[in-house]
């Protein structure tokens, strides 16, 4: 079954099936904790294809996107260091769960760095949705109105918008394309929550995805 490009909705319950109107959560509750410290991104960046990096003396994955599928991080920068290190990794998250669909590979080492044991199990979820379909992804997203947090508990927090209206899938086998349907539904909210590892990872601990929780 071919479904319309939800990129990031974890589709969890039956209730959630349907990608063009599901909302999806990845493990945990949507962040509420008081806050001692926010910001929004103050610069305007776009991720390389490929994003290598050795942050704090941990080597981090190598992310690499296909030519045919690009995403763009608007105003992806703070001047906090400790909120942008969130950032960085929040998007790293998203980047790799959107290579592990382009690789087919639901056990992607990569979403694995990034994730919690509860979010790395839902991820392989959606992963799974485009890899049964033989579905690849194609065009262009667009994560924008990114805002990190630092919780009283220490957790992160960070929200972002992502605009998938400029996306497709496309079956491998027949080549048949679906494009994202250009409605608000389409305009998805990201509601994450972050831990830091020992080592200085801030891995995503849960997610709540809301199609049309925001305007663009």
């Amino acid at each position: 079954m071919n479904h319309p490009a939800r990129l990031a909705a974890a589709v969890l319950t039956a209730t959630m099936a349907v990608l063009t109107t599901a909302c999806g959560s990845e493990g945990g509750d949507s962040p509420s904790d008081p806050i001692k410290g926010a910001g929004s991104g103050d610069g305007k960046t776009s991720a390389s294809p490929s994003a290598s990096t050795s942050q704090g003396g941990v080597k981090r994955p190598e992310i690499t996107l296909s030519k045919d599928f690009q995403a763009d991080f608007e105003n992806w920068t703070n001047s906090d260091p400790k909120l942008q290190a969130i950032l960085n990794d929040g998007r790293e998250q998203l980047r790799a769960k959107y290579a592990a669909v382009i690789n087919a590979d639901p056990n992607s080492e990569a979403v694995a760095f990034y994730s919690s044991e509860a979010t790395r199990v839902s991820a392989r979820k959606w992963i799974n949705q485009f890899v049964e379909d033989d579905n690849d992804i194609m065009g262009k997203v667009t994560a924008f109105d990114a805002k990190a947090l630092i919780s009283d508990t220490g957790s992160g927090v960070l929200f972002y918008c992502v605009d998938e209206r400029g996306a497709s899938t496309q079956n491998r086998k027949t080549g048949k394309v679906v494009k994202t349907p250009d409605k608000p539904e389409s305009v998805l909210q990201y509601r994450t929550r972050l831990d830091k590892t020992p080592q200085g990872v801030w891995k995503t601990t849960s997610v709540t995805v809301v199609a049309g929780g925001c305007s663009r």
